[in-house]
């Protein structure tokens, strides 16, 4: 199927599938994508962040005052933070502004920012939904860059009595609120992801735009037929990973929001893919000998960029000027790699989906974050599976409080 930005096709071959569940499920993705649709319209669901009149809880002419600030240091964990650095990594050609991500315990990251930058110069961006996740307070006391009245700081949290928010309080700091029904990894294209997007200058209105694309009725076909496919792979275990294979850099950080986003949402009841990011053509020399003959439990997700505009390669010299690589572009050589593989997944009846991106900017990077946030819900309901919560991490975050208490 083809889109105005991206080419998308599924190849997953039929002996990899259940053809009688498939069936079955025909007229529950209906009656889904009719309560999906009723969902997006209520204010108190998390699909509500799709919604094309989605209210921000923000007014830009208050954000104008952080304008100036050319350096930005954003701190957050999962998915209150992997949006943001998706789309600066994926659109950093456009953005003239310095932007750092700090989203683990780095105490050597923390000593190279408090010896290389001057503090009072840079814009902090604190984020946490519950305002209690540990990472984050952990990054945010050890900079020490909390003041009174400071106009250098913006603090994205719910309105409990939470740290994050008592700090804002406490310290009288710019503060925006994170709807509690929008959890992290949904949150992108929420305040969570907008107002970083807003500061890299960028057209954040365009990153919204498409946000229901796919739920239009031509473009439903590709959403149907993936999801239905997906839910027999998941349901019968045939396929334990969902493995990224990557010949776009810019779109890396965006394929570790999807790790976040397919781990977190579908990893439970003894169920889930284990989403797995491969670099290419690197990956060619290391890993594919195992995606290729090794175990069969995977499903590829490939992605491509149009990149036809590139330079050729002068390759006469030291090479033969018929050298197959002689006036070839690196877009090119990287495309031939990538088509010769997928021949190869065919003939071989290994599984996969093709993404192939033609235009980098806002619209695209808005398109694929809805995609995937529709389509890993639907196929988590389709299972009976709760997407939006993580029980086991939550054992995780109780037993770290208490170790540190």
């Amino acid at each position: 199927m083809t889109t105005e930005n991206i080419k998308t096709f599924n190849f997953i071959q039929k002996n990899h599938l259940n053809k009688s569940l498939i069936k079955k499920k025909l007229k529950d993705f209906e009656k889904l994508i009719k309560e999906t649709k009723e969902e997006i319209n209520r204010t108190d669901k998390t699909l509500n962040v799709l919604n094309t009149q989605y209210k921000l809880n923000f007014k830009i002419k208050d954000l104008k005052k952080f304008d100036n600030f050319k350096t930005v240091v954003i701190i957050g964990m999962g998915g209150s933070i992997l949006g943001a650095e998706a789309i600066y990594n994926f659109l950093s050609k456009k953005i003239k502004k310095k932007f750092y991500f700090f989203d683990n315990i780095d105490p050597e990251k923390n000593f190279f920012l408090k010896k290389k930058l001057k503090f009072k110069d840079v814009l902090f961006i604190i984020i946490s939904k519950s305002g209690n996740t540990v990472e984050t307070l952990a990054n945010l006391t050890s900079l020490n860059i909390l003041k009174r009245n400071s106009n250098n700081i913006i603090i994205i949290t719910e309105k409990k009595n939470n740290p994050l928010f008592l700090i804002a309080k406490k310290f009288n700091l710019f503060y925006v609120e994170h709807r509690q029904n929008i959890g992290g990894r949904y949150s992108v294209l929420s305040e969570v992801g907008i107002i970083p997007s807003y500061l890299m200058g960028l057209n954040i209105a365009n990153l919204r735009l498409n946000t229901l694309k796919y739920l239009s009725s031509k473009k439903k076909l590709f959403l149907k037929d993936s999801v239905l496919k997906l839910l027999s792979l998941f349901k019968f275990k045939k396929i334990n990973n969902i493995v990224f294979i990557n010949y776009v850099p810019d779109l890396e950080k965006f394929l570790f929001w999807c790790q976040q986003l397919i781990g977190e949402s579908l990893g439970k009841k003894g169920k889930g893919f284990l989403p797995i990011i491969s670099q290419a053509p690197k990956d060619h020399h290391s890993l594919l000998q195992l995606y290729l003959d090794g175990p069969k439990d995977k499903l590829f997700h490939i992605f491509s960029i149009d990149d036809k505009k590139v330079k050729k390669i002068r390759a006469n010299y030291p090479l033969k000027k018929n050298h197959f690589l002689n006036k070839k572009s690196l877009g090119e050589i990287k495309t031939a790699q990538k088509n010769a593989l997928l021949e190869t997944f065919k003939r071989k009846n290994i599984p996969f989906r093709e993404f192939k991106i033609k235009n980098a900017d806002e619209i695209l990077i808005g398109e694929l974050f809805s995609y995937f946030i529709l389509e890993t819900i639907l196929v988590a309901k389709m299972s009976k599976i709760d997407p939006y919560n993580q029980p086991g991490v939550e054992q995780v975050k109780i037993l770290t409080k208490k170790f540190l208490s």
